[in-house]
């Protein structure tokens, strides 16, 4: 157990950053859209995710009152970039993987803390924990980075008509999705780097196997 403390912090870090992998999939703020045309979008900001965009309206809605438009993405869409598509891929991906890992870790700790001293149940499962960890990071750092490049550099998307949206922001900016995902990204690689780190305690006891 004593040589374990750093696979325990592995566990709580990497459960910490699949909560937040998963958590950036849902949100719809990866980039935030300026726009000058208020006539349908009212508030003059859209939000741009990796499933949807939304923007909010006061079109055919009571005086004081305002509502949230929101167009899904399609698979069959043609006018999506590529890094939302790699997005959609990889952070699916990179929740499937780090389940995996946090799999992984749970055995082996399990195994340390009710005493079951076998190599092969401890240090073999906190490697591949590991290994699925670093994995989960790295696919969620390409999409993360490819979106915040394309907002820096303000690329624009063909909307179609029926989306009300223009092509090209006055400017935008990183939504909310992205910090988020870059804090998931650190503490998966530090939980993956965590339990690679684990070395079995060498021991002179005969039940040690």
């Amino acid at each position: 157990v004593s040589t374990s403390h750093l696979q325990l912090a592995a566990f709580a870090l990497g459960t910490i950053g699949w909560i937040l992998c998963t958590v950036s999939m849902g949100i719809v703020e990866w980039r935030v859209w300026h726009v000058d045309n208020t006539t349908i979008i009212s508030s003059g900001v859209a939000w741009v995710g990796i499933w949807k965009v939304c923007f909010i309206s006061y079109l055919h809605v009571s005086p004081g009152y305002r509502e949230q438009f929101c167009h899904k993405f399609s698979g069959y869409d043609s006018f999506i970039p590529h890094e939302i598509y790699a997005a959609q891929g990889l952070l699916l991906i990179a929740m499937f993987m780090g389940l995996l890992g946090l799999v992984a870790t749970i055995f082996a700790l399990r195994n340390v803390y009710m005493g079951i001293t076998h190599k092969t149940l401890i240090g073999p499962f906190f490697l591949v924990g590991g290994f699925f960890y670093i994995f989960a990071g790295l696919c969620v750092l390409i999409p993360v980075s490819w979106n915040f490049y394309s907002v820096t550099h303000n690329q624009s998307i063909a909307f179609p008509p029926s989306y009300y949206m223009p092509s090209s922001p006055a400017a935008q900016e990183a939504g909310a999705a992205i910090p988020v995902g870059i804090v998931a990204v650190i503490l998966l690689l530090l939980s993956g780097t965590f339990s690679l780190s684990y070395r079995f305690p060498t021991t002179t006891n005969p039940i040690m196997k």
